[in-house]
């Protein structure tokens, strides 16, 4: 490493620089001049050619030895770091140029309010740091950054990672500002039977589950989709709370109550991490269980498929009997492939959610 560094029209030196200056004219050896510091050879070489900072102890050691204030040599320590770390940023800006293309700023404007910054790319990014409360973009290029991703994503690209990861890093952001008490499973599997009386109240469902949950340490939060994330929902311990967030991709209320519930079943299961569409393996699976036999009782489901009617009024009847949407129900059995998913008799029943966020 050298011991000067030239930057931006803007020439810094180590310590080492000045010192090495200094065992010259003082006509010692380096060994010499090191025990004279007390310190040894090794450490003065070092110094001298810029691979080690000046500690404070060697700072007051020379400011003894020939005179000097401890500030001079620490200032010019500093000034050192300083271009240092000014030149690494730019290095790192260019990288995060390359993680922003993964970026539709435009989301971020109309949903969370950032500011416009026409045509400005850097201003963007240093935008978007601030809004997700990151150093740098390129930590959403990490998998697991925020929150487990399970094996059967491995094969994901990196631009699905970073606006996963996004998605999560915005949701916990929003969770951390969240006062709730502690996580208490008993309660939140009460508060679950509560919201699955909920299914048919469409306008006002979300705050009064979102109480419920809250009350029982288990932040929810609903995020519009970020295009090309191919994530679901995700799970997260944040301290003793847990943040469960879906987002409204698909947002009919089959597609939601049926996502929402596979969170929580991976929750109550103490299996946390994200939900990717298409994902496979055994803890997807047991949530995907969860779910189903949460939103509809699998022997009263089971009873009404062997009578193989399923007229819009025979769906009707069936959830008014469970007491659920029949949305949810119509659901399930497209999914079975007992009911055409182009079926325009069961357009009636087919509710799709809208998320106003508020920032």
């Amino acid at each position: 490493m050298s011991n000067y560094i030239e930057y931006n029209d803007t020439v810094a030196f180590h310590p080492g620089y000045y010192i090495k200056e200094i065992v010259e004219e003082s006509g010692l050896t380096q060994e010499d001049f090191a025990k004279r510091l007390d310190t040894t050879p090794k450490n003065l070489s070092l110094l001298i050619r810029g691979e080690q900072s000046l500690s404070i102890d060697i700072a007051m050691k020379l400011s003894r030895m020939i005179g000097t204030s401890v500030n001079y040599w620490l200032n010019l320590q500093n000034a050192y770091d300083a271009l240092i770390a000014e030149f690494k940023s730019q290095e790192e800006l260019i990288e995060e140029r390359k993680v922003f293309e993964f970026f539709d700023y435009k989301y971020f404007r109309e949903n969370y309010g950032l500011p416009d910054f026409p045509r400005k790319k850097d201003e963007q990014i240093k935008a978007l740091r601030e809004f997700l409360n990151v150093a740098t973009l390129t930590v959403l290029t990490k998998r697991d950054m925020a929150v487990s991703f399970r094996s059967s994503t491995e094969a994901l690209e990196e631009a699905g990672t970073v606006k996963a990861n996004i998605m999560v890093q915005i949701a916990t952001n929003k969770a951390l500002k969240v006062d709730a008490p502690k996580f208490n499973k008993k309660k939140f599997e009460e508060a679950v039977q509560y919201a699955l009386t909920l299914t048919k109240n469409h306008s006002e469902f979300y705050p009064l589950i979102r109480k419920a949950f809250e009350e029982a340490g288990v932040i929810f939060v609903i995020l519009p989709n970020i295009a090309g994330s191919k994530i679901n929902g995700a799970t997260k311990k944040i301290g003793d709370n847990i943040m469960l967030m879906v987002n409204d991709r698909r947002f009919y209320s089959d597609s939601f109550w049926f996502t929402l519930f596979h969170e929580i079943g991976h929750i109550i299961n103490g299996d946390y991490g994200i939900s990717f569409e298409k994902e496979s393996g055994e803890q997807e699976h047991a949530a995907d269980l969860f779910a189903e036999d949460s939103l509809i009782p699998r022997d009263k489901y089971d009873e009404f498929v062997s009578n193989r009617r399923f007229t819009l009024n025979d769906i009707i009847c069936f959830s008014d009997a469970i007491n659920r949407d029949p949305g949810i129900v119509l659901g399930r059995l497209q999914n079975d492939g007992l009911v055409g998913f182009d079926d325009w008799t069961m357009k009636p029943i087919k509710h799709k959610y809208k998320v106003k966020t508020a920032y």
